[in-house]
């Protein structure tokens, strides 16, 4: 059954302290996406604002703000925001739906979204992306973060909750597809085994890719 974006919102206001005690140092143990990270904040520093999507209570947002980038963050569940703005006060926080980005067009250098696509549809994916690539200007970069994998796993449990979600895997053939018929060109894919002891043992995959310089500019892999 599709997931609403009022129903995972919901269900992550219900867990947002134990969310936060769980992920808010999770970098410390990833040293891939550290350093993928690190490149992305380098190729969008000075360019202009970027955002991170799915921000939860900011880990991802005060690593790249850390390094250089002009950034701020965006989750869909408001205790999370409110997590994330203890946690972090001098970085600027906001709640909204990546699904309809209370963003201009063509306003943003970069956008980042670290597993933030986990609860969605295919269809909704491609709505996503599609709203990633109207924020961006042209030359605006993208580094998504998801699990490898085929279908969905449900639990009716959550960090110790009583919650009912599903997560969803995703191929990164198909992401990068869907990256490309959003109109995303130079479509760079990236995967790593999972960490050991530290997170939940599937593979993961990283994607960067950007907005076309020019109209007319060819899509496809870099």
């Amino acid at each position: 059954m599709e997931q609403t974006s009022d129903h995972i919102r919901a269900c992550y206001d219900a867990v947002a302290r134990e969310y936060a005690e769980r992920f808010a140092d999770e970098l410390t143990h990833k040293p891939l996406d550290r350093e993928l990270l690190s490149r992305f904040a380098s190729e969008v520093s000075g360019r202009g604002e970027v955002y991170d999507l799915g921000c939860g209570p900011g880990q991802t947002t005060a690593f790249l703000h850390a390094r250089g980038a002009s950034v701020r963050g965006l989750d869909l569940s408001a205790d999370l925001v409110c997590e994330a703005r203890q946690r972090h006060p001098d970085i600027e926080f906001e709640q909204g739906d990546m699904l309809a980005l209370p963003l201009a067009d063509d306003s943003l250098a970069g956008v980042v979204a670290f597993y933030a696509i986990v609860h969605l549809s295919p269809a909704r994916l491609r709505r996503a992306l599609e709203e990633m690539h109207r924020v961006l200007r042209p030359g605006g970069r993208l580094l998504m973060a998801f699990h490898i994998g085929k279908g969905s796993i449900h639990v009716d449990e959550f960090l110790g909750r009583p919650i009912s979600l599903d997560f969803v895997f995703f191929s990164p053939q198909d992401v990068a597809s869907e990256l490309i018929q959003a109109g995303f060109v130079a479509v760079e894919t990236i995967e790593r085994d999972p960490y050991a002891e530290v997170e939940y043992p599937s593979r993961r995959a990283y994607l960067f890719a950007r907005k076309p310089e020019r109209h007319g500019e060819a899509s496809g892999p870099a």
